[in-house]
């Protein structure tokens, strides 16, 4: 996993786009600061650029960086959440335009995955996250249901989990407005 997390850094510190494992299902990543890596993550995709994309973060003491206005609601629901939670922030910051959908809004997971932890802590920036699939297709649930081509366009591919046989799911998604209003996107 060391040798990955090593190489997953070079690349993204370069501006390169990388296919990982997640604590829900096999993701394309690139640095969510950086507006070329994700226009072009964006083009590998073939994602519609008013959809937005998510981040994952290392920690929730993280989370109120990128979000401006911090419903207390969201600290409630990350607590208590027993599965993966993207949480969809009303208003973004400290983010480039590109990375958020068009209302300004920005969906927000902490990641407990093992190599997503340690590549975001060593990465010390957030990390953009879509499902390995072309846009308007279905999500993978293994890396083997990733479609061959879509593996070729990235700039690495981790090795770490790729045998893994387990079928994974996406996470679940709330949306969270500025006055607390709660509305669930995916169960």
């Amino acid at each position: 996993m060391q040798e990955d997390v090593k190489k997953a850094l070079e690349v993204l510190h370069q501006g390169g786009v990388i296919l990982y494992p997640t604590d829900t299902i096999w993701g394309l990543g690139c640095d969510a600061t950086n507006e070329d890596a994700i226009d072009r993550l964006y083009s590998i995709k073939q994602r519609d650029p008013e959809k937005g994309m998510l981040i994952l973060l290392d920690s929730q003491a993280r989370v109120d960086r990128y979000v401006e206005d911090m419903p207390d609601i969201a600290w409630d629901l990350m607590e208590v959440s027993d599965k993966p939670l993207t949480l969809v922030y009303h208003q973004a910051r400290n983010l480039p335009e590109n990375l958020m959908a068009s209302d300004g809004s920005i969906g927000i997971r902490v990641t407990t995955d093992p190599f997503c932890l340690e590549l975001l802590k060593r990465f010390k920036k957030p990390l953009v996250s879509t499902s390995a699939n072309w846009g308007n297709q279905p999500y993978p649930s293994s890396f083997s249901e990733i479609d061959p081509a879509l593996v070729r366009s990235v700039d690495y591919v981790v090795k770490h989990r790729q045998d893994e046989k387990k079928k994974s799911s996406p996470s679940s998604v709330i949306r969270v407005g500025p006055g607390g209003e709660v509305k669930v996107i995916r169960e």
